[in-house]
Parts: C-alpha cells; structure tokens; sequence
C-alpha cells in the first residue's frame, strides 16, 4: 500500500509496514480487529480516518513533561466510556460510577499518551471513545483499538507532534508486519 494521498512530512500516516513518521516506520500495533470505517464501542478496531493529536497526558511521577501542551494524569483521573452517559469520551474524574477507563495506573501503559480527536468534540454514543497512541503492553500485542508501541518511539513522537497534528488511518489487517529498517 502507497501512503496515503495528501500525507504531509510532518503527518503520522498508519501503514502495513507501520506507523509512518518523518520519513521512518515506526514499528506499532493497532486493534486486535484491524481498522474498520465503521467503528463502534468495544469492536476492537482502530478507525480509518483522518484525525487529529488533540492533546498529550502524562505522569509527572514517572517522567518529564515531553511537550509544553502536556497535561498531568492525576490519581483519580478516568476516562468514560459509557455511550450512555453524557460525559462519554471524555476525562473524568474518581469516584464515577458509570464504565470508565482509569488513566493513572499502577503498569506503565498510560504513562504517556497522545489523545486523538476521534468521536470527538461532539461525541456520537456508541461510536467509539479513547482513540490514543500509547505504550504497547508487549512487542506484537494487539489492543483494543488505540494505536500502541515503543516507549521509545512514543516519546519521540511525543516531543515532535502539536495539536493538530494529522493521523491518517488506512485500511489495515488485524496484525500489522514488523517494519523493515531503513
């Protein structure tokens, strides 16, 4: 598959060979259930698209703040993903009793995400929420439907992107091919 049209140098573009970054594929891992145009809450597919970085969270206890636009995770600090509740796809904050995802955990896999706009600033219930760039649980491991890697490679990009900065989704396979090194 080409890169898709119109990608910038400073895009992030998905591809087979990975995630696609100032002229390097990064090695990375979308849902377990591919990409899909049609998204929805919990299908584990990443959707095709063009988005957007909307913002940057981190752990002030485990590491700088990579970017000046970074926002602390604190204790407490969740995110809903209840299609029925009025805050769904957004950062909430403990106690919340409806479904949630907390942010500040005790493994290391939220201690640096990048937020996209996906279902987003108008949130559609049942679309799906938290499309982010994080950490990767392991080499190769899918996940739910974010986009995941090296921490390594998160940061870096971490440090480079701004908001705005464009996504681009194409239509992929479940597993994606380890990148070939340039």
């Amino acid at each position: 598959m080409t890169p898709a049209p119109f990608a910038g140098a400073g895009d992030l573009v998905l591809t087979p060979r990975g995630l696609r970054f100032h002229g390097r594929d990064i090695p990375c891992c979308i849902g377990r259930a591919g990409t899909s145009r049609h998204k929805r809450e919990g299908d584990g597919t990443t959707p095709v698209g063009r988005h957007r970085i909307a913002g940057c969270l981190y752990r002030p206890d485990r590491m700088a703040r990579p970017n000046r636009w970074a926002v602390p995770i604190r204790p407490g600090d969740l995110w809903c993903d209840d299609p029925g509740h009025a805050r769904y796809n957004r950062l909430v904050r403990a106690p919340f009793a409806s479904s949630h995802e907390a942010l500040h955990r005790a493994d290391r896999l939220y201690d640096l995400v990048l937020l996209t706009d996906w279902n987003l600033p108008d949130p559609i219930p049942g679309r799906g929420s938290a499309i982010f760039l994080h950490r990767w649980r392991r080499p190769g491991h899918p996940s739910a439907g974010c986009i995941v890697m090296a921490p390594g490679h998160l940061h870096r990009i971490a440090r480079a992107v701004v908001p705005g900065t464009r996504l681009i989704v194409q239509p992929l396979a479940p597993k994606m091919a380890e990148p070939t090194r340039t």
